[in-house]
């Protein structure tokens, strides 16, 4: 089974646990994907905060504000750097990371995939 990392970095905004909803119930009924959340955007990759994601834990989220995984601006690059994200793929089985955020986070992302990740 893959299994994908899910993270929400960045300034909140309405619509975000709709998204994480939406991403685990489509990866798990339509891919079979597995998940887990990091607590807390890039911080949570960094210091390894994870929970798991299963189908129940997302049941009902969408209609509250927020994020259930919390966020923050820690930028990975600078934080981190490359190894100590891949060193988390690697913890935690991830074939996949998705980043629900704006364009720090995105950009940063966008760097890690050319890093490999």
């Amino acid at each position: 089974m893959k299994r994908l990392g899910i993270l929400t970095s960045g300034g909140d905004c309405p619509g975000v646990n709709a998204v994480i909803r939406g991403a685990v119930l489509g990866g798990d009924i339509v891919h079979g994907y597995g998940f887990v959340g990091f607590r807390d955007g890039w911080r949570g990759v960094l210091e390894q905060d994870v929970v798991p994601l299963p189908r129940r834990s997302v049941r009902g989220i969408s209609r509250l504000g927020g994020t259930i995984l919390g966020t923050s601006r820690t930028n990975p690059l600078r934080d981190g750097g490359v190894a100590a994200v891949r060193e988390s793929f690697s913890r935690n089985g991830l074939d996949g990371l998705i980043a629900i955020g704006g364009e720090g986070t995105l950009a940063a992302a966008r760097e890690l995939c050319g890093h490999g990740l």
